[in-house]
């Protein structure tokens, strides 16, 4: 697995990297698990990943309702979070056949919730607390991944300067 990390010193940065990420997959489908304490900023990174593809509405955590789809020109994006998932199955009446299967892009949080239902993914992204800001580990199974992620990790880096 290739590994990039990054520091985002503000919430604003995190919006960026979501944003450039999200140009860098532009079209593909793509299955990312977000991993972090709670507030580390795993909503915050998806809201400005969804900017990023053009999407102008709210974005909220789907902590209750566990799926938030947003249909885009070219896909949808689903927005998960397993937080509150009881059992892996649950998945299953959430559709998540149907949206693990077809061209999509998702974003889940708290992916170890579904651990031995989900598909692997194509990217972690691990959010750890430093200081006022977040150290974010980016994760990919393929060079292809990693190529774009390292584009991403110099335009944040560039950003800072």
């Amino acid at each position: 697995m290739n590994e990039q990390t990054v520091y985002c010193s503000s919430e604003q940065q995190q919006m960026l990297l979501g944003g450039c990420l999200a140009q860098a997959f532009a079209g593909r489908p793509l299955l990312i698990f977000l991993h972090g304490d709670l507030g580390a900023g795993k909503t915050t990174l998806v809201r400005g990943y969804l900017r990023g593809l053009g999407y102008e509405g709210a974005v909220r955590s789907p902590t209750y309702t566990l799926v938030e789809p947003y249909p885009l020109r070219d896909l949808t994006v689903y927005h998960l979070d397993l937080y509150r998932l009881s059992d892996p199955e649950e998945l299953e009446f959430l559709g998540g056949r149907e949206i693990f299967s077809g061209n999509h892009q998702v974003l889940v949080e708290w992916p170890e919730k579904g651990h031995g239902w989900l598909p692997e993914p194509d990217l972690h992204l691990i959010l750890h607390h430093r200081g006022h800001g977040r150290r974010l580990e980016l994760c990919c199974k393929t060079v292809d991944c990693m190529r774009r992620v390292a584009r991403c990790a110099a335009l944040l880096s560039e950003a800072e300067s």
